[in-house]
C-alpha cells in the first residue's frame, strides 16, 4: 500500500470497514509523514506535529502508545487544511460584506527579523517592486502616535493592509556588516538578566520607540532566515520573538506570521515543521503559522499574508 498516495488510501479506507482498517497501518502512515514532512510549505499552531514524533524510533513507542499517525497526517498536511478550510460555511463573505459597509482602518503588522537583512535578495525590496503580486497602494507620508505610517499594500481581494518593517540597525552599519560578513549590533532590543532557581537566564525587552510599533499593530510579521548553510541561533531569536509580543504592549491574541525566507528557489532551505520547532513556537499563546517565502519571487507571501489578514479580522470582529 506504500505505493499509493495518502489521499487514495484515505478514498480506500471510506469504502469498507474492512479497508478502513487496513489502511490506518501506523507504521504505513509514519513513513508518510517523515518522507512527506519536509515538502511542506506552511503549518500552524493548531497543526504542528509533536517533536517526539521525530525523536523516537518506531521500536521505541509502546503499543499502548501508538500514535495515530493517519489522524497527525491528516491533520499537518497543508492540502488537507485548505480542504477543510474550503468545506466550512461561507459565512465569512457575509461578514466581509457587512464590515465593509463600515469605515475600518487599514490592519497594521510589525515586521522585524534576520530575513530582512542577512538574505542575498533583499524581501522588502521586492514586495515594493513587484505589483503582479503585491501592490502598492500608499507610501510613507504620516506619523502616527510619533511612528513612521510604514507602507500600505493591497492584498487580491482588495483589503488594504499596512507594514511597519523594523530593522535592527541603519542602513549603512547593515551594509558594512554585510560587507565585513559580521553581525551587525541590534538596536530594537536590549538584555536584561535575571536569575532562575540557580541559572542565570537572558531575556530581551524592546526599545521606547519599538514599544510604541508593538502597541498600535494588530499583528506580527517575522522574517526568518532558511537557508541551511548559514548559522542560526533559535534561542535568541525566541528571546526577541517574545519582547516583541509581550502581552504588557498590547492584546496578548495577535498574531504571529513567520516568513521562513530564502534568498532563490536554488538555496537550500530548512522545511518549516522543523522552523517552527526551532524556534519553539508551541510555547507561544497566540495563533501563529510559519510560511515557507522566497525573497527574489514573492513565493508563499500571499498566502502568509491571506492567512494574517483572516486572523486580524476574527480578533477584530470579537
Amino acid at each position: 500500500m506504500s505505493f499509493l498516495s495518502p489521499q487514495d488510501l484515505c478514498h480506500l479506507g471510506s469504502t469498507s470497514c474492512y479497508w478502513r482498517a487496513a489502511v490506518q497501518d501506523p507504521l504505513l502512515w509514519r513513513y508518510f509523514l517523515l518522507r512527506d514532512l519536509p515538502f511542506w510549505t506552511s503549518v500552524d499552531w493548531k497543526s504542528l506535529p509533536d517533536g517526539e514524533i521525530f525523536n523516537k524510533a518506531f521500536s521505541e513507542v509502546s503499543d499502548d502508545a501508538l500514535y495515530d499517525y493517519m489522524a497527525i497526517y491528516k491533520k499537518s498536511c497543508p492540502q488537507s487544511r485548505r480542504s477543510l478550510k474550503s468545506s466550512r460555511p461561507r459565512y465569512g463573505a457575509v461578514t466581509s460584506f457587512l464590515q465593509s459597509l463600515v469605515t475600518q482602518a487599514e490592519p497594521r503588522f510589525a515586521m522585524f527579523g534576520p530575513g530582512l537583512e542577512e538574505l542575498d535578495d533583499s524581501l522588502v525590496q521586492k514586495m515594493m517592486t513587484c505589483p503582479e503580486v503585491l501592490l502598492v497602494a500608499g507610501l510613507p507620508q504620516r506619523q502616527i502616535h510619533g511612528i513612521g505610517s510604514g507602507v500600505s499594500f493591497q492584498f487580491s481581494n482588495n483589503q488594504k493592509f499596512n507594514i511597519l518593517t523594523l530593522y535592527s540597525t541603519t542602513s549603512v552599519e547593515r551594509r558594512r556588516a554585510r560587507a565585513e560578513q559580521a553581525v551587525a549590533v541590534n538596536k530594537m532590543f536590549y538584555q536584561e538578566n535575571s536569575v532562575v532557581g540557580n541559572q542565570q537566564a537572558v531575556h530581551y525587552s524592546v526599545i521606547d520607540q519599538v514599544k510604541k510599533v508593538c502597541e498600535v499593530v494588530d499583528g506580527f510579521i517575522y522574517v526568518a532566515n532558511a537557508e541551511a548553510h548559514k548559522n542560526h541561533d533559535r534561542q535568541e531569536e525566541l528571546a526577541r520573538i517574545l519582547a516583541m509580543i509581550d502581552p504588557a504592549l498590547g492584546p496578548p491574541n495577535r498574531p504571529l506570521l513567520v516568513l521562513s525566507c530564502v534568498s532563490h528557489i536554488g538555496v537550500k532551505r530548512i522545511p518549516c515543521v522543523y522552523m517552527a520547532h526551532q524556534l519553539q513556537l508551541n510555547l507561544l499563546h497566540q495563533p501563529w503559522m510559519v510560511q515557507d517565502t522566497v525573497a527574489a519571487t514573492l513565493a508563499g507571501l500571499l498566502n502568509g499574508i491571506e492567512w494574517l489578514l483572516e486572523e486580524a479580522n476574527c480578533k477584530n470582529a470579537l
